[in-house]
């Protein structure tokens, strides 16, 4: 919890049952006949891949060895924590929450919301608060 500052253990269990379903899904498919799953297979790896858990190249045992560190690593928080060079995943999460943060046009301040590939290099934290923090490597 405290390595990606998550408020509670709710948040935790929220990653938990979100990789249990995806996990679940996998299972289920591999119980399938190959000739009737791979639609199924497609759409699921092809999510998963939009939301940057596993690579294109991904197949089904891939998506079995998800961790909780994969989802907590595409939080919004997450994110902005290692782009702006943070001090604490809790100053990111501030960040956040107090509206700094935009992905695209849309001003989002949930520091749950897990970010898709193609939003990652839309996102932009307010300049007059990038002036206040030292050089990253990220941003």
């Amino acid at each position: 919890m405290g390595a990606y500052g998550l408020r509670n253990k709710r948040e935790l269990w929220k990653a938990e049952s979100e990789i249990a379903r995806i996990r679940n899904q996998a299972r289920a498919l591999l119980a399938v006949p190959t000739d009737l799953r791979r639609d199924k297979e497609v759409m699921l790896l092809s999510f998963l891949n939009r939301m940057g858990l596993v690579k294109e190249s991904a197949t089904l045992d891939d998506v079995l060895n998800l961790k909780i560190e994969d989802i907590l690593e595409r939080r919004l928080q997450t994110i902005v924590m290692r782009k702006i060079g943070s001090k604490s995943a809790i100053h990111a999460r501030q960040v956040v929450s107090h509206c700094h943060v935009s992905i695209g046009n849309r001003t989002v301040n949930l520091p749950g919301y897990m970010v898709r590939t193609d939003e990652e290099q839309n996102i932009s934290i307010r300049q007059d608060l990038l002036a206040s923090q030292p050089p990253s490597e990220y941003g």
